[in-house]
């Protein structure tokens, strides 16, 4: 049985990224959580080492939960590619580079798919719900489309440019942020996040 957050709960944002942040805020607007950033508290980012985005959400979520004494909510999520043996995953956000540069790490991806004609992509979300006793849960959304080049779109961040959404024309770059919010990973997930611990 998960444990439930209620209306009016404090809740820490476990993430730096302004884009992720921006998105997760406009999820959880619509039900009476107070929301706080970790950049806000001024709380400092953890090593994500784990292997796999549901490990690096849960050392986040954990990191933060403990150091507020509040519960915490986390994202990790990444662009994966076939033709890369889903490269970037877990490093999505090291293949930008210090500066975050992400049009540097779409050229990354390009360059090394290079000829390959398998274009099939995906982006996967774990987000992982924390509280200060240690206990955790955490769920996982995905959505499957195609790598595009040139990149597209000025709307979304990240790898969203160059993602094109199966079954779609736009790609997330290009999408309003009501329409990506409505398909993508990050939604699929938080979905499950409201089925389990809200109301």
């Amino acid at each position: 049985m998960a444990r439930k957050l209620q209306p009016g709960e404090r809740l820490v944002l476990a993430s730096h990224n302004p884009g992720k942040l921006r998105e997760i805020e406009a999820l959880l607007r619509p039900h009476g959580i107070d929301v706080v950033s970790a950049g806000a508290l001024g709380l400092p980012e953890p090593v994500e080492d784990a292997p796999d985005f549901a490990g690096n959400a849960r050392i986040k979520a954990l990191a933060a939960a403990a150091a507020t004494n509040l519960p915490a909510l986390s994202d990790d999520s990444g662009f994966c590619v076939a033709a890369l043996d889903g490269a970037p995953g877990v490093l999505s956000a090291r293949w930008a580079g210090p500066s975050k540069d992400f049009s540097q790490a779409m050229a990354l991806v390009h360059e090394r798919i290079g000829a390959n004609p398998d274009r099939r992509a995906w982006f996967v979300a774990a987000l992982c719900l924390a509280w200060p006793d240690g206990h955790t849960e955490t769920f996982l959304g995905r959505v499957d489309g195609t790598v595009v080049w040139p990149p597209r779109g000025e709307k979304g961040f990240g790898y969203d440019p160059m993602f094109l959404p199966a079954g779609g024309t736009i790609t997330f770059g290009e999408m309003d942020p009501d329409e990506k919010h409505a398909i993508s990973h990050r939604a699929r997930a938080f979905a499950q996040v409201l089925a389990a611990c809200f109301g």
